[in-house]
């Protein structure tokens, strides 16, 4: 299978994926999604949207947002957007609030916002830093504190889903990335337990290589490793967004503290070098036989 890894599904082509999940599975839910209008957002927003649930879109581009919620309403899906950036727990609270007025109930928060750069260790400045942990991490955290906080004291059911990476190995090149998700996947089976006996399942989803334009933003020599997974190919957004609908649906019922890999098999063989294969590594096979 051939894929062009700098290739971003366009809303029409979204609209028109076939998927397994039948129509009104989602009637009468409200499913927040951070990040909503990126890549994988907008996936899933569509997914969600076109399987009956009311979608809120959270984001930091109001213009993005401001198209997204067009798009949705040119295929009769109800949705709402709320501008606002999870790194800050104050605007994490008002908009958890405003969602629970404006809609009346909140069933599943998609925590899907993030952000990373690829960089050698040494040359991450406290800035950059910052700015990762504080995205991938603090905001998922915020999210999920404050969405449980409201669902306990109304003893309501909820669900939670954080969009994260590949566990258990070194991920070089995006030291800050895999620091903040590591965090996260602590947060989502820790949190599975402690709020089980409220009816709050906790899932994270680990995301492989997927198509996108963003992975222009790595240089030429990482592309080797795009497609490195026993699949041999990337993934897409719609995969991303069918493996979200597979744990807040039915489906997940009986699932929690899980890390679901949408990875090609990646996380059990395979290579990902965002900065490209450096020759140490290349090398190593000459190194032991010499």
């Amino acid at each position: 299978m051939t894929i062009d890894p700098y290739h971003s599904h366009s809303f029409a082509e979204l609209c028109a994926l076939d998927t397994v999940y039948r129509d009104g599975l989602f009637d009468d839910q409200v499913v927040l999604i951070t990040g909503g209008a990126g890549g994988i957002g907008t996936a899933m927003s569509v997914l969600f949207g076109r399987l009956g649930a009311t979608v809120v879109a959270a984001g930091r581009d109001e213009a993005k947002l401001d198209r997204l919620m067009g798009d949705l309403s040119s295929i009769g899906v109800p949705a709402h957007a709320f501008a606002m950036t999870v790194r800050d727990p104050d605007q994490v609270a008002q908009t958890i609030a405003d969602i629970h007025e404006r809609c009346g109930r909140l069933d599943h928060v998609v925590n899907n916002a993030g952000g990373q750069f690829s960089a050698p260790a040494t040359d991450i400045s406290p800035k950059g830093w910052q700015a990762v942990v504080e995205t991938n991490l603090y905001g998922t955290w915020y999210m999920m504190q404050a969405a449980a906080r409201r669902w306990i004291e109304a003893e309501q059911p909820g669900n939670i889903i954080n969009i994260s990476t590949i566990q258990g190995r070194a991920s070089v090149g995006i030291a800050h990335t895999a620091a903040a998700r590591a965090g996260g996947v602590a947060l989502t089976r820790s949190l599975a337990v402690e709020w089980a006996p409220y009816d709050i399942r906790v899932n994270s989803i680990a995301v492989g290589v997927v198509a996108s334009e963003g992975l222009r933003n790595y240089p030429p020599e990482a592309r080797a490793s795009f497609g490195h997974n026993p699949m041999r190919h990337l993934g897409d957004v719609w995969d991303v967004a069918q493996g979200a609908i597979y744990l807040a649906g039915p489906t997940g019922n009986f699932v929690t503290g899980t890390h679901l890999e949408v990875t090609g098999g990646e996380h059990v063989w395979g290579e990902y070098w965002p900065l490209g294969k450096p020759d140490y590594f290349r090398l190593a096979d000459d190194r032991v036989t010499e």
